[in-house]
This record gives structure tokens, C-alpha cells and sequence, in this order.
């Protein structure tokens, strides 16, 4: 590093990668993470210049925390400087305009290299701030478009301008302003000298993680082995070496900022979730209203790269497969915006029918199912076995799943099982105040084996219904919908029928 001539009383320190502890990462499933480092200080009393280069590329320097965590030191940070611009031949080319370089111009056909001088006129350098972006929206984006428009190098050789570099240019040295590496500079206030392990913590964008769920079942049994993973992407700028990791799942409202500025620890009581071949597994506990998954062991996680952990591995999960027809199709562009009022009124609302049967898989996340931990959201993919090799049979995604919740799966829709719903009579007496409407359901099983199929049915033209016919028992599951369970045998056709009442 250049050194700095600085009056009497300011002290100049650069800090290295090199550092007493590793860093420690937070990354939230929202791209983002809370970076938590050391800086080692050695405190002069006066003003000290601290400069620290080992940061992300997508720092946001309002989220910047220096302190020292045993609280025998006051840090006061008189001025704090983010820079991200680090060297290249084109921030080279802006820092040397309107001054004379030499190009080397590779010979051919067995020619020597030439060098020859050029005056950069315009280096067509555009530098483009993140930050800058979100603070100052369209007006700066717009500003950055019309610079990129002319980006094309401009250089004078001979007396004559090119648009273009007539070679590799070669500069005498890397300028008074370069950087390698982004880079953070404090100027620190302190009263008594010493040495200070001094926390820094930032948010950084650019990171990322999600989890996934491979679920098998055997070829006769519906009882499942689950093996989740965790997969974290790092897009930050940095490579973090031997990182500790923890993962935050919850629905964090990121503009709040709370886990930047009181991230540093967390209570609670930690499960355990992962047992291979008896080595630690990943932990989770409860944080504020969100949940914390701890990996075992620090780990490298490169720029760039995408890194998975196995974190869960469950087997003997009782799961059902579940087989649901819902028969109503609407088309919502058509009935967009629509009041209530005018839905119950009009004769042609719900007859449009659908005859797919929708499978779904549900299973209890509880410790008597051998599960019972929250489980983040993510994609579940299912395996079925099929003569001791694995066939895939459908994929969904689940929400954040509390413990002791059960766990709903739409996989697909069943092949041989048809679905076939018809309205066999409205009326509606809006003097009355009210309409009766009637359907006709029709259910077949092409299998081999039996069934049940859970026939659902919604409610839509009022919240006051009485349900004054009907062939098979049901069940009112919320305020506008009920469900039928019929069971079907082996190539059987059943039909339900009922009719609602409705009055307002």
C-alpha cells in the first residue's frame, strides 16, 4: 500500500485478509446475508485512518457496524468511505486521460512487437453504483444509459484520432486512486491507545439459500424416506474462507434491518436434525418469530460457487396419498373485478368444469412421524420405487412448515381417474332474495385397486347457503366449501348430486 504522509496526531493502518478469527455468516433465503468479521485495530490516541479490503462487492455501507464487542473500547467513527471500483484497464484508461501512453501493438507474419504513443482523449469508462441505483432510481439510470452510449476509447496517435486502442496499452503505474479489492476507510477517534479485536458486520446482497426434498417411497408402501437439502449461493464479490453459516428461514422484512444491527447472537432451544454416520448434523432453533439452521462445521464458500449441505434425513414418515377432485373452472380474465352481488345473479358462473383428479401427498411433521422440526420452504421432489430402481413422480414446493403442521403436496393428476361435473338447475328471486342451484358430479375409477376421492365443492354465490339436497353425506370445511369422500372400487362409476339454497 502507498504510504501516507499524515500530520502530527493521525495514525494510518492498513488491515489485511489475514485476521485472528474466521468470519461468520447469516444468509437469508431473501438474497441477502449478515456478514460478521474481525478487524484487528492498533489504537493510537488521536485520529486514526483504518482502511479494510477483504469486503463483499454488494456491501451496503449504511448497514456497516464496527464495534468492540468486550466494551472496553468506544469506537467513534468519524468518517466512513466505501469504495468499489477496484483496477482495470478501463478505470485505468479514465485515470489517464488527457495524458500520453504507450500501446504495444503485437507484430504479424513474424514482426517484431511495436510500441507506439497515443493521447487517450476518452476512455469510455463508465462506472455503475448499485447504491446509487436504489437511491436515485430512473433519473440516474436514465443518466447511466446515455454515458454507456459512449463507451468506444478515443486516443490520438500521430496527430490522427482513432476511435479504438491501437494496442494493448501500458501504463506507468497503477495511479494514485486505484484500488485492488473493495474497500472500506474509517476514521476512528480514540481517546487511550491499545489493540482491539473490533466486530464488523454488514449486510451484503448477492447471497442466498434454499432448501429441497428428495422424498421415496417404496413400490407397496406409503411410508416415506425424506433426505433435505440446504443450497447456498454465493454472488457477493468474496470468497469466505473457513466460514461459520447459519441460514435464517422466515419472511424477514428486510427494510427493518433488525438482523444487521442485532444479529450477533440468538436464544433458543436448538433441535437436532441430521445424523450421518454419527457426525454432527445441522441445528435449528427458534429466533425471534423466525427459525435458525446452524451448519456443524466452517466451510469455504467461494464467489461464485453454489455449495449443498444435507440437513435433514428422515425415514418411516406415514404419509397418505390423497386423491381430489375440484371440478369448478373459472375463467378469471372474464370474471375479473367482479362484485359478489353480480356473481349470484349470473346463470352462466361455475358451469365451466374440469375433469382432471389432482393427486396430493400429505404427511404429519411431527416426531411421532419421525420429522417434527420447522422445515424451510423449498421444492420437494418425489421418487416412487418401481422393481428396485427410482421413478420420478412429480414435484411441488412448500411453504415454511411450523412443527406438528401437515404437510400438502400437489404432485399431479391421476391418469386413470375422470372427473365430470354438471349444473342441472338455477333459479335465482332477487325480490326473494334468494337462488337454489343444483350439481351433478360424476366419478370414475379406471384402476385396479380401489379408491377415495375427495370431491370438492365451492360455495361462490353467498355466504348463506343450507345445503337442502344431497345423495352422499358431506362435510362443510370453511365458510364456502364442502368436501365429499366418496370411495370408488375398481372400475367403478359413482355419481353425487346436491343442491344448495341460498339466501341474503
Amino acid at each position: 500500500m502507498k504510504k501516507l504522509l499524515l500530520p502530527f496526531g493521525i495514525f494510518a493502518l492498513s488491515v489485511s485478509a489475514s485476521r485472528a478469527d474466521d468470519p461468520a455468516l447469516t444468509i437469508y433465503n431473501q438474497n441477502f446475508a449478515v456478514v460478521r468479521d474481525t478487524v484487528p485495530l492498533d489504537l493510537k490516541t488521536g485520529t486514526n485512518e483504518v482502511s479494510f479490503s477483504d469486503t463483499t462487492a454488494r456491501l451496503e455501507p449504511d448497514s456497516v457496524i464496527l464495534r468492540d464487542p468486550t466494551g472496553k473500547v468506544s469506537l467513534q467513527i468519524l468518517e466512513q468511505n466505501y469504495r468499489n471500483d477496484p483496477v482495470s484497464q478501463e478505470l485505468l484508461l479514465s485515470l489517464f486521460e488527457g495524458k500520453t501512453i504507450d500501446f504495444s501493438i503485437k507484430g504479424t507474419n513474424g514482426a517484431p512487437d511495436q510500441t507506439v504513443q497515443g493521447k487517450i482523449i476518452r476512455s469510455g469508462y463508465v462506472m455503475h453504483s448499485p447504491g446509487a441505483m436504489q437511491e436515485y432510481g430512473q433519473p440516474y439510470d436514465q443518466v447511466q444509459q446515455a454515458m454507456a452510449s459512449n463507451t468506444q476509447p478515443i486516443v490520438e496517435v500521430d496527430g490522427k484520432i482513432l476511435f479504438g486502442l491501437p494496442g494493448q496499452p501500458i501504463f506507468p503505474s497503477l495511479g494514485d486512486d486505484t484500488i485492488l479489492k473493495p474497500m472500506i476507510s474509517w476514521k476512528l477517534a480514540a481517546d487511550t491507545p491499545g489493540k482491539v479485536e473490533a466486530e464488523l458486520a454488514y449486510v451484503t446482497e448477492g447471497m442466498t439459500w434454499h432448501a429441497d426434498y428428495n422424498v421415496i417411497a417404496p413400490q407397496d408402501s406409503d411410508v416415506l424416506d425424506i433426505v433435505g437439502w440446504v443450497t447456498m449461493d454465493n454472488q457477493s464479490g468474496k470468497t469466505f474462507e473457513n466460514a461459520k453459516i447459519k441460514l435464517m428461514a422466515g419472511d424477514v422484512n428486510k427494510i427493518q434491518d433488525q438482523y444487521s444491527r442485532n444479529g450477533f447472537g440468538a436464544t433458543g432451544d436448538a433441535v437436532y436434525l441430521s445424523d450421518t454416520a454419527g457426525l454432527p448434523g445441522v441445528t435449528e432453533k427458534a429466533f425471534e418469530d423466525y427459525h435458525l439452521y446452524s451448519l456443524p462445521r466452517a466451510t469455504t464458500l467461494h464467489d461464485g460457487e453454489t455449495k449443498q449441505v444435507e440437513f435433514i434425513r428422515a425415514t418411516g414418515v406415514k404419509s397418505e396419498k390423497v386423491y381430489v377432485y375440484d371440478g369448478l373452472k373459472i375463467d378469471e380474465n372474464r370474471y375479473r373485478g367482479w362484485a359478489m352481488e353480480n356473481i349470484r345473479n349470473n346463470e352462466e358462473y361455475g358451469t365451466d368444469s374440469d375433469t382432471k383428479v389432482a393427486i396430493l401427498r400429505e404427511f404429519k411433521n411431527s416426531e411421532a412421524n419421525h420429522l417434527g422440526m420447522p422445515l424451510p420452504k423449498g421444492r420437494v421432489r418425489f421418487y416412487k420405487e418401481d422393481d428396485q430402481q427410482l421413478e420420478f413422480t412429480g414435484e411441488n414446493e412448500i411453504d415454511h412448515t411450523p412443527k406438528d403442521e401437515t404437510v400438502k403436496i400437489y404432485t399431479g393428476n391421476a391418469f386413470d381417474l375422470v372427473g365430470e361435473r354438471k349444473r342441472t338447475n338455477f333459479s335465482v328471486d332477487n325480490g326473494g332474495r334468494w337462488a337454489d342451484e343444483s350439481f351433478e358430479i360424476k366419478l370414475r375409477n379406471h384402476k385396479t385397486e380401489p379408491v377415495e376421492i375427495r370431491v370438492v365443492e365451492h360455495l361462490y354465490r353467498w355466504t348463506n347457503w343450507t345445503i337442502t339436497q344431497n345423495t352422499d353425506p358431506f362435510v362443510k370445511t370453511d365458510a364456502q366449501e364442502m368436501e365429499f369422500r366418496l370411495p370408488l372400487k375398481p372400475h367403478e362409476e359413482r355419481t353425487v348430486s346436491y343442491k344448495v339454497h341460498y339466501s341474503w
